[in-house]
């Protein structure tokens, strides 16, 4: 799971996140090409009408293109764009969770921050 990802949220949006995990990532670059539908439903296990659905929130958002025929890619400004998209989606949506959960438990901000990943 990455870190854009939730459990609690519907399977298009977790492989969303997925996908816009590895574009920020800069595993696709604008022009590039995202794995099929159908390549990526079997890679993650998932229905293809769902990957259909998290490509098309890509496309009304504005990332990624379709040439017909041939595949989606990742548009130019895509990146940057959906940098600051996440960011907002993060500050909004999911920080006042952890900032909450942060104080629950008593845990000391600084301290979380030098702290080793394992």
């Amino acid at each position: 799971m990455t870190a854009l990802e939730h459990d609690d949220s519907p399977v298009y949006l977790k492989l969303r996140a997925t996908i816009a995990a590895a574009i920020l990532r800069g595993q696709f670059r604008a022009g590039d090409q995202l794995p099929s539908v159908r390549a990526l439903a079997a890679e993650h296990g998932a229905n293809p009408l769902t990957v259909a659905k998290a490509y098309q929130s890509f496309q009304d958002d504005g990332y990624v293109e379709v040439r017909r025929g041939v595949g989606m890619f990742v548009l130019p400004g895509a990146v940057e764009r959906l940098r600051i998209a996440e960011r907002e989606r993060f500050l909004t949506g999911h920080w006042p969770r952890v900032k909450e959960h942060i104080a629950l438990l008593g845990l000391d901000v600084n301290e979380l921050l030098g702290r080793e990943i394992a």
